[in-house]
């Protein structure tokens, strides 16, 4: 049997779910540490719009991998996954358990499969990629990747200008297809996706889902979500599309910008924030290997549920 602190614990679940708490519960319990997994909290001051864990909830159970970059940097799984598997050695070295939480999909998926995505590109790959895509577009994109790779379409959603975009760029570093880069991910090491492993999935019924969205996202407003963005659009952070392009933060720029009312602001961050539940539920699904979902709305107390047994 492998030992309890050989095995990585994973919580996820839509936004608004509830994950914190329960992951706060349980570690406290269970006497592990925090490795998050959500990709807007490694940004510095991106505090309000992404409901990063309080200081206070943060003192309760040492986190890890939050507020590790400036809003202004870019994160991607390539950087990501040296700083997880460090993180993760350190606290299983101290004899703690390891639970990692977030809903970050892609990035959930690095912890179980390889993934092409943590391949690095060079910034000089990057910035000719963005060059391509500004002069051609999606068009030129997919042009220049079926001259690098003439299979591409049967790796890739070549509507999909972002991933069109990682591909280029992986394609043009690495001068490989991405059928080749898949071949060599999975005969390489990576301790994560060695690692056992139990995947909790955490959920409710859309209808209280949807309250707790419109609950999350009214408390945002008010604790300052609108000054919150002025103050990171002065420090640059629109230079990152990971971050100012989230939700919540590019429907404010939207607002400041006078593009909508402020009486618009919230119902837009809440069907915007809807539609990526529902993207995320049907991510959690198809892409992961889950153990056992919850759905919290038929069982709403956390003592009585073993999460991961």
């Amino acid at each position: 049997m492998t030992d309890s602190n050989e095995s990585l614990f994973v919580l996820t679940g839509c936004t608004a779910v509830g994950k914190t708490e329960w992951a706060l519960e349980w570690a406290e319990s269970n006497d592990a540490e925090i490795v998050s997994c959500d990709s807007l909290l490694f940004y510095k001051g991106m505090d309000i719009g992404t409901a990063k864990p309080t200081a206070a909830e943060r003192a309760r159970v040492p986190h890890h991998l939050i507020d590790i970059c400036e809003p202004h940097e870019r994160m991607d799984i390539a950087a990501f996954l040296p700083l997880a598997i460090a993180a993760v050695e350190d606290i299983r070295v101290r004899g703690k358990k390891v639970l990692v939480t977030g809903g970050s999909g892609f990035y959930l998926k690095a912890f179980f499969f390889p993934v092409l995505d943590s391949v690095r590109v060079s910034t000089k790959t990057k910035e000719a990629v963005r060059s391509l895509e500004q002069a051609g577009g999606l068009e030129k994109m997919v042009e220049i990747l079926r001259s690098l790779d003439p299979e591409c379409e049967g790796e890739l959603d070549i509507q999909n200008p972002r991933r069109v975009l990682k591909a280029l760029e992986r394609c043009m570093e690495t001068g490989k297809s991405m059928r080749q880069l898949k071949t060599e991910l999975l005969s390489q090491k990576n301790p994560l996706t060695e690692m056992s492993k139990k995947l909790v999935v955490l959920d409710r019924d859309r209808e209280e889902l949807d309250v707790r969205i419109e609950e999350r996202v009214a408390a945002m407003l008010k604790e300052g979500l609108v000054e919150e963005v002025k103050r990171l659009r002065g420090e640059g952070f629109e230079s990152n599309p990971s971050g100012a392009g989230s939700i919540g933060y590019r429907e404010t720029l939207a607002y400041i910008d006078g593009e909508i009312e402020f009486e618009n602001l919230a119902s837009n961050i809440v069907v915007d924030t809807q539609r990526l539940a529902k993207k995320q539920r049907t991510w959690f699904r198809t892409q992961l290997p889950v153990s056992k979902t919850i759905n919290l709305t038929n069982s709403p107390h956390l003592e009585i549920i073993p999460l991961f047994r």
